[in-house]
C-alpha cells in the first residue's frame, strides 16, 4: 500500500501498531549496515534507500527525475515487505541469500523477484537483512544497474 507520508518517520506513524516495532527494527538493520552513498527517503510511497541524483544524476530510467532505487521497505495489506533490487539483478547474490536464509531462518522464504514478504514479523531475520544490506555498495549498484540496462 502506497503512503502519502513525506518522511520515513511519518510513514511508520501511519502503519498499524502491531507492525511498527518490526518495521522500525527492519529500518534500523538496513540503516546500520548500508554502505555510504545511499540515502533514506520516501520512494514510491514506501521507505526507500536510493542513490541520490547528486551522486547519479541520470536518475531512474523509468522516471529520470527520481533517484536510483535500491531497497524499499513497506507495510502491505497482509505482510511487511522488503524490495531489494540487487537480488533481482544478481543471481550470485540471490543464491547466497537463499542459502543464508535457509541456515538463519526457521520460516520458509516467501519471495518474488525482488520482494521478500514477512507475514510473521517475529520471524524476521534482522541480522541477515543487515548483512544483505552490506553486499552492494553504491558504486557497484550503479555499475550493475547500467550493465543490466545495456542488456535490454
Amino acid at each position: 500500500m502506497q503512503s502519502k507520508a513525506l518522511t520515513p518517520d511519518q510513514y511508520i506513524d501511519q502503519i498499524p501498531d502491531d507492525r511498527k516495532s518490526a518495521l522500525e527494527a527492519l529500518r534500523k538493520s538496513i540503516r546500520d549496515n548500508l554502505p555510504k552513498g545511499f540515502e533514506e527517503t520516501m520512494s514510491y510511497g514506501m521507505i526507500g534507500y536510493v542513490i541520490p541524483r547528486s551522486i547519479y544524476p541520470a536518475g531512474y530510467h523509468a522516471n529520470p527525475e527520481l533517484p536510483l532505487p535500491f531497497i524499499n521497505i513497506a507495510s502491505q495489506k497482509n505482510y511487511l515487505a522488503l524490495y531489494h533490487m540487487g537480488l533481482y539483478s544478481d543471481k550470485k547474490l540471490l543464491d547466497w541469500f537463499k542459502k543464508a536464509w535457509a541456515s538463519k531462518s526457521k520460516s520458509k522464504l516467501d519471495m518474488g523477484k525482488s520482494c521478500i514478504r514477512f507475514k510473521y514479523t517475529e520471524e524476521i531475520p534482522y541480522d541477515l537483512i543487515g548483512e544483505l544490506a552490506t553486499k552492494i555498495n553504491a558504486e557497484d549498484w550503479i555499475k550493475r544497474y547500467e550493465a543490466n540496462r545495456k542488456k535490454k
